[in-house]
């Protein structure tokens, strides 16, 4: 069977939908249909199933998918081996403030390494991110959560990122010292999508420790968040990377506030059983330099 069919499987998988595989992969919708039918009788069973607007692996596609992902990682592999080509592509799935104030500064030397490179990144929500690398959709998941984010995924920490409670410029609590947990006591927040891991974990400590407030607004945006916060409209508490340029021009205040519990770390999580091409080997070695000068002093030790 041509390779492509499987390709084309995993494609329909992906987006749930014939129609949407077809435009990702530049094809006619009814080659799409094709493939699918020629890899049903291959197989003798149904591969996908219709349920309301969308497809579904019926069970033995499901069984299928795991095989046909690492046959397709063998043969990109084999590719990359025989040829010896620094091009290639690398998906990367991330969240929003990681893929807007971390990855950018690291995307830019990595393609300047590797000119050839195609880079697809992926804002999503953490159980998304974490189920594309799952199923080897994303090559690699670049993301802010406690540790480990996934007991699935090999999780690799590249550093602790700090969190700061934000406020505008004039807020009575920028002259404090510090600010306890029991002063938050009835303070109106700003807040970004529920699935947010640092929200969560800012959310859960307050209730635990008796500590009520409210939500004023809840945001997808954390440009719209920073200006809410600016224009008084309530507190937010984020990555200090996020707004590190707001707080250094005095446009917002970093408030006083820390506690032991409110610790999130960047880390990145790959499949444990993932072809480790060339492309992601340089991407890892740029945003963890560490760990590979960990690996080489072992090696030279060996």
């Amino acid at each position: 069977m041509d390779l492509t069919y499987f390709q084309t499987f995993r494609e329909v998988a992906k987006q749930q939908s014939f129609t949407r595989a077809a435009e990702q992969l530049g094809y006619a919708q009814s080659s799409v249909t094709m493939q699918i039918q020629k890899l049903e009788r291959e197989y003798g069973v149904p591969l996908l199933e219709r349920a309301g607007r969308q497809m579904r692996l019926t069970p033995p596609g499901e069984e299928l998918l795991k095989y046909a992902v690492p046959m397709l990682d063998l043969f990109a592999e084999s590719k990359e081996k025989i040829a010896q080509q620094l091009g290639g592509s690398l998906t990367i799935g991330t969240t929003d403030s990681v893929a807007a104030y971390v990855l950018p500064s690291y995307l830019q030397q990595l393609r300047q390494f590797i000119p050839g490179l195609t880079i697809q990144m992926y804002p999503e929500v953490e159980e998304v991110l974490l189920n594309n690398v799952s199923e080897g959709v994303f090559d690699v998941g670049v993301l802010l959560d406690r540790l480990p984010a996934s007991t699935l995924l090999r999780c690799q920490v590249i550093r602790e990122e700090s969190l700061v409670l934000i406020a505008p410029p004039d807020h009575p609590w920028t002259g404090q010292a510090s600010i306890r947990i029991e002063d938050l006591e009835g303070c109106e927040f700003i807040v970004t999508e529920e699935s947010c891991a640092y929200r969560t974990l800012f959310e859960n400590l307050l209730k635990e420790n008796g500590v009520s407030f409210r939500i004023g607004f809840e945001l997808g945006s954390l440009e719209a968040i920073k200006h809410c916060v600016m224009n008084g409209l309530g507190l937010a508490y984020m990555p200090r990377i996020a707004v590190e340029d707001e707080i250094n021009r005095g446009a917002l205040a970093a408030l006083p506030f820390e506690h032991p519990e409110l610790k999130m770390y960047l880390q990145y999580v790959v499949h444990p059983k993932k072809w480790v091409s060339f492309a992601l080997q340089s991407f890892i070695e740029l945003i963890h330099p560490d760990l590979f000068k960990i690996q080489k002093s072992d090696n030279a030790k060996k």
